[in-house]
């Protein structure tokens, strides 16, 4: 543990998981007089680093987990991540402890299985066909189940990790692998896709609160190898792509139930609005909101789970958004360029500060705001060009 509170708060936050959307939430915390820890499985994260307090410790501990609740007596426990013993936040939920959005939401979606069953088998929501394996042969029975190209994911992990494209049977043995090498936890089962022909894919950020439900404009966004190299608000869709999109989102995050900010991740697809996946927290593609809305995604995520009135979002101006990742592994390295990438018409940057590369870890964001969505694209892609991350 380090640090200690200064001043006299309303509320104590806990946040599980503090990687950099978990530090743009402790900020908007502490505007509102809130008093903030994070919690991470590694020291010096991102959050950590402006929280009031932090903790280290295997989040997938149930007795480490309860431990540090327990010491700290938070009135909001708010997950960040998957990657955590949810069962133990279902057992503190019902000793009165509230977790964000709940316990059970967190369980659903600490792992794809729970949130595909649930949208798919029990809300009757279109998604892609998709089977479960445990091993390499049940792999190989899903893969001629569903047919190639196929999409196989680890049931858990992060930013893409572990994600592949199975063009053909002959790339069973090498999804495998990369699924077992980028999973998280102590799970070895994956989910195989059909892969959607999509027209694009977006984000609609879905709020739910003491006022209602509340949506975002839709952004759209480009992901490399599962993870978001790219996104912009908002996204050109036509009416009914957006009635039906909201439909779609109303319907999973009624299910998940509690306050909150919602990532709702969706297909457009010329049969119609899939659903893809589901973040009970801020999203990675929403960094764009920092220069698009008056109120960001994580605003808007610390105003619901506190209790407060969202008024109607408003989309300020079209901006999009763009990662930097490491190409490298390296415990020192240096992030060069900044200066010169604010030569680029309203660009900010946010650098993430975290402890050590690794290869595609994304490390800072451009972001970009301009008359048009297209404008903005071009911006932000320039401004990282611009932008070198100096291995030691």
């Amino acid at each position: 543990m380090v640090g200690a509170p200064y001043g006299n708060y309303s509320k104590k936050i806990m946040l599980l998981g503090s990687g950099e959307l978990g530090k743009e939430v402790i900020i908007e915390a502490q505007r509102l007089g809130v008093e903030t820890i994070a919690v991470d499985r590694y020291e010096k994260a991102p959050a950590m680093q402006v929280a009031h307090r932090s903790y280290c410790i295997d989040m997938l501990d149930g007795s480490e987990l309860r431990r540090v609740i327990e010491q700290e007596k938070p009135d909001l426990v708010v997950p960040e991540i998957e990657a955590i013993a949810t069962e133990t936040l279902i057992e503190l939920e019902k000793e009165g402890y509230r977790v964000v959005p709940t316990a059970t939401a967190a369980n659903l979606t600490m792992d794809r299985e729970g949130i595909r069953r649930l949208a798919s088998e029990k809300l009757g929501l279109p998604t892609a066909k998709y089977e479960f394996a445990n091993s390499l042969d049940e792999l190989k029975a899903a893969v001629q189940t569903i047919g190639t190209p196929c999409v196989i994911k680890p049931v858990m992990s992060s930013s893409g990790k572990g994600q592949t494209v199975c063009r053909t049977f002959a790339d069973v043995e090498n999804s495998w692998k990369e699924a077992m090498e980028g999973g998280r936890g102590k799970k070895t089962r994956v989910i195989v896709e059909e892969f959607i022909h999509f027209d694009s894919e977006i984000t609609l950020l879905t709020v739910r609160s003491v006022s209602g439900t509340s949506y975002c404009a839709p952004i759209g966004h480009i992901q490399k190898d599962g993870d978001y190299v790219e996104s912009w608000q908002p996204h050109q869709m036509t009416e009914k792509q957006i009635t039906d999109a909201q439909e779609v989102a109303k319907k999973i995050t009624d299910a998940l139930g509690g306050y909150g900010l919602f990532g709702v991740e969706l297909f457009l697809t010329p049969d119609g609005v899939y659903f893809s996946e589901v973040s009970p927290r801020p999203h990675d593609t929403g960094m764009v909101t920092l220069v698009t809305q008056d109120l960001s995604e994580f605003a808007l995520h610390v105003r619901a789970i506190l209790g407060f009135p969202i008024p109607q979002i408003q989309l300020i101006t079209p901006g999009a958004s763009r990662t930097v990742k490491a190409n490298e592994e390296s415990k020192s390295y240096q992030i060069t360029g900044i200066e010169e990438s604010f030569t680029v018409p309203n660009t900010q940057v946010r650098v993430f500060g975290k402890p050590e590369t690794k290869v595609g870890r994304r490390m800072a964001v451009a972001l970009n705001a301009a008359e048009s969505v297209e404008e903005a694209r071009k911006r932000a892609e320039e401004a990282v060009s611009k932008i070198k991350i100096i291995y030691n």
